[in-house]
This record gives C-alpha cells, structure tokens and sequence, in this order.
C-alpha cells in the first residue's frame, strides 16, 4: 500500500474506532439502533434492491473477466474455482465461490510453514492471514492485490448471500475469534469499512468494531462512499 493510502486508511480506521467507542459506551451491543423510517427501509428492503440492481448491470463484463483469469488459472494445474464455507446472517453458513489463488494442499503447506517460522505463527494468530503467504502463487498475488479474485462473489450476492457492501465473511472456524454480534445480523459483504481501511493492519478481533461502526451507520450514503472507497483500493492495488 502506498504511503498516501496508508495515511487515508488510518484516517478512516481512527473515525471508525472513535464510532466504536461511542458504541462500546452506549454498550457493547447494537441491538436498538435509532434510524429514521427512510433509513429502516433501506436496511430491511431497499439495500437488497439496489444490491440486485448494481450487480446486474456489472455481471456481464464481470462474468467475462472471470472466464479469462479461471483460463489463465487453470494453466497453472487444477481447478480454477472452489467453494469455501463462510458464516452469513444469523449465523447461516453459506458457501462462497472464490478463484483458487493458492497451490495445491494450501492447508497442509500452511501448518508447515507455521511449525517453522515463530513469527508467522504469531502473525496468523493476530490477523489470520500472513503478509507473505507462501500458500500463494505468482498469479495468485496479482488477483489479490487487484481484489480481481473476489469477483465470483457477485454471484453470491445474486443468491442473497451476500452484499455488495458489509462486514467481511469470516470461516466458521474462525468465530470463536471473533468477539462482536452485529456481523450475525447483516449479509457479509464484498467489500466493506474493514476492506477499505487498514485492512492488513488491524487484528482479526479488531474486525469486530469495523462491523459495529458500520451497522450503525448503514444507509444509502454510507454504502455508496464505501464503493466509492473501494474503486480507489482497487486502483492503487491495495489488497491481500
């Protein structure tokens, strides 16, 4: 990430942590959150509408660009596509498409490269990611840091799994980590507060007040700053 993106991404990340501490002093959860009947509109009905409606109109050009990565996958060996189980709304698990980025026995190649390095170890156990992942291959690192492997997830949105915009979908053995409440009551999202903020800086745990600040500040505006965002993440090639 750029030094510009650094600063942009702390930026946003300290508003959203003072909104989580607002939170955490009116109580550590968010079960009645004060909106106007437009707001609590776009929450339970419209945020779906415009989901169906945005996702529509991209799924096309979008479908095209998949066909050519899985082509360019699939040259590498194995299948370019594979399902991973995620934990939705109300605790639903669900399956999300996802582009293989990783070799072959990706899990197995992990618990090795733990059992020997300590300070890989740590790094998984603080985010449950690794900056460098030995997991990954050539082609693999582009599509991440282009975010291009998380189209197929539109998809997902089309079967109401999803959401274009919401907290980020963790594994299910990755819940007992993950200490807050609001995620359950939303879709997760393709991206998101997290996903366009410090995301390879902040803990697993810290995800949890990401989601918070979000469910509370749902809203129409909300959702389109946050695309807004992402555009610019995508551009600067941010991800991981």
């Amino acid at each position: 990430m750029s030094e510009t993106g650094r600063t942009e991404g702390r930026a946003l990340a300290k508003d959203i942590l003072m909104a989580g501490r607002s939170g955490d002093r009116a109580g550590r959860t968010t079960r009645l959150v004060a909106v106007s009947p437009l707001e609590g509109f776009y929450r339970h009905r419209a945020k779906r509408w415009v989901d169906l409606a945005l996702t529509l109109l991209a799924i096309l050009p979008v479908s095209l660009l998949i066909g050519v990565i899985a082509a360019l996958v699939a040259l590498e060996g194995g299948r370019p596509f594979y399902l991973q189980p995620r934990v939705g709304r109300d605790g639903r698990v669900f399956r999300m498409i996802k582009i293989r980025t990783m070799v072959r026995d990706a899990e197995a190649a992990l618990e090795r490269h733990l059992e020997t390095d300590p300070d890989a170890r740590q790094e998984w156990d603080h985010h449950q990611k690794l900056r460098h992942d030995p997991r990954v291959t050539r082609l693999g690192r582009f599509l991440r840091r282009s975010s291009l492997d998380e189209l197929p997830q539109f998809f997902n949105v089309l079967r109401g799994d999803m959401t274009l915009v919401g907290p980020r979908p963790f594994m299910p053995g990755q819940q007992h980590f993950y200490p807050g409440t609001e995620y359950y009551r939303m879709r997760p999202g393709i991206t998101g507060f997290w996903q366009t903020s410090v995301r390879n800086e902040a803990s697993f745990v810290q995800r949890a007040t990401y989601d918070r600040s979000y469910y509370q500040a749902l809203s129409l505006p909300t959702d389109l700053r946050v695309l807004l965002r992402t555009a610019r993440v995508v551009w600067r090639g941010s991800g991981q």
